[in-house]
């Protein structure tokens, strides 16, 4: 079976790579050994939303701010929960992908796919039989999984990970969260807006600025969850469930524990050495700029690369190799201005360099910080736990990062991309037109802050 591009994996970086193949006229086939989708819809980003959303419901319908307005909340329907998220995740597997395959014509294998010598592929179908595959470009996006080492103990104790938590039809009366990265933060807040104990061990938001971060630890406090940011270095069983014993010989105890301590590349089984493609440290597919591999014919792109772990830059990935594999475009990306969002509540979102990495860099910087207080948008919303911190360059004021935790912050943060990218100034960005009573107005205050004290403004006229 001869093609132009042979894809392993089916996500996001899978998907947009065929897609544009297609474009191109070029004859696609695509590989995949468990469900069609990847991560993003079906174990990650869109389940997680979704349920993030569903849990923030029922919170706010337990934590009514708003004078003359009554609310409440029963017990949740875990299993009722779950087989929403399910039929929302099959429609948009259907529909995003399954059928949008077969609309743009090219064909999905389900078996093992592995290199051998060419390079081709063989495939060991799941249906029985084999079949080998040759192409003139290959293709490797195969994803991540939720990292399970690195824990004394994990053998012996029936662990979650951010898959298998979205899975559950009972909920725990207790979870302790190991990892206080973005999927840590948001499953722990999650359970504890459904009704769960919740405890967190691990630094927590370590790459957040630490004027946010803070902030971000006491609104998790008022949530009755317990914090406790110190390294988890054991774990075991007892009559009541799990107990996680920290750095400080700290013991935390809950009915069920959740490892989120990050995601490793998966390359099990594809054989890379048999076609010269090397791997680095952590287990990713080693790429030049262009995402080529070792191998001229082999490419990669999305998680398994090591690169930033989002669906959007999966997706750039898999056009840039397309562009590069058949038209030799030479492309790269630049993540300058690449943002993060993590969803909890409020959400905290990035783009561009912290304060310390501004230094590491050996940009002479000077920053502000505008609390929520100060957003019109915030205390309509009756809601000021948050703060906007801009980093500028010192002399020119050219923007060099955004970090927001408030309400919307991902959206907010969209404003922040398009400063970066066209490399605008605070004092630019401080006289631009802006739509009050939007928490995107927060960016605007916050830069007329750097020479104004927005304090001393009328709310309706900044």
């Amino acid at each position: 079976m001869r093609y132009d591009l042979a894809v392993i994996g089916s996500g996001g970086g899978a998907f947009a790579a065929a897609i544009a193949a297609r474009g191109k006229g070029k004859s696609v086939v695509m590989i995949e050994r468990g469900v069609i989708g990847g991560t993003c819809v079906n174990v990650g980003c869109v389940p997680s939303k979704t349920l993030l959303a569903a849990a923030e419901a029922r919170h706010v319908a337990l934590d009514q701010r708003f004078p003359g307005i009554a609310t409440n909340a029963g017990p949740v329907d875990a299993a009722a929960l779950i087989g929403g998220k399910d039929a929302l995740v099959a429609g948009l597997r259907a529909e995003k992908y399954v059928d949008l395959a077969a609309e743009y014509g090219w064909q999905i294998l389900h078996g093992q796919a592995r290199f051998a010598e060419g390079p081709v592929l063989e495939v060991a179908l799941h249906h029985g039989g084999r079949t080998r595959i040759d192409a003139e470009h290959y293709l490797i996006a195969t994803g991540s999984t939720p990292r399970t080492d690195g824990l004394d103990g994990i053998d012996r104790v029936d662990y979650l990970t951010s898959t298998t938590a979205m899975e559950q039809t009972e909920l725990p009366e207790s979870l302790v969260v190991v990892g206080g990265g973005y999927v840590g933060l948001e499953q722990a807040q999650l359970f504890a807006h459904l009704g769960v104990e919740v405890s967190i061990v691990g630094r927590f938001a370590p790459h957040t600025e630490p004027e946010l971060a803070g902030l971000l630890a006491g609104v998790f406090g008022d949530d009755g969850i317990t914090v406790i940011t110190e390294r988890a270095t054991e774990v075991d069983t007892d009559c009541a469930g799990v107990v996680v014993t920290t750095a400080s010989g700290r013991r935390v105890t809950g009915q069920r524990l959740l490892l989120a301590t990050g995601r490793t590349p998966v390359t099990t089984g594809l054989n890379l050495d048999a076609v010269g493609v090397k791997t680095g440290v952590r287990g990713e597919v080693v790429v030049d700029e262009h995402l080529r591999t070792n191998n001229p014919r082999v490419w990669a792109a999305g998680d398994v690369t090591g690169h930033p772990q989002y669906v959007y830059v999966a997706g750039a990935h898999g056009t840039l190799v397309v562009d590069n594999a058949f038209d030799d475009a030479g492309r790269t990306l630049d993540y300058h201005h690449l943002p993060a969002v993590t969803f909890t509540t409020p959400s905290l979102a990035s783009a561009g360099l912290t304060d310390t990495h501004a230094v590491e860099q050996g940009y002479a910087c000077e920053c502000r910080v505008l609390p929520l207080e100060y957003v019109p948008r915030a205390l309509v919303n009756r809601d000021t736990r948050g703060a906007i911190k801009l980093v500028a360059e010192q002399g020119t004021g050219r923007l060099l990062g955004a970090h927001v935790l408030a309400a919307g912050a991902g959206d907010v943060i969209a404003t922040a991309v398009y400063a970066l990218a066209n490399r605008m100034t605070v004092h630019e960005m401080a006289e631009l037109w802006c739509p009050y009573l939007t928490m995107a107005e927060g960016l605007k205050l916050a830069a007329q802050t750097f020479t104004r004290d927005v304090s001393k403004l009328s709310c309706c006229a900044s």
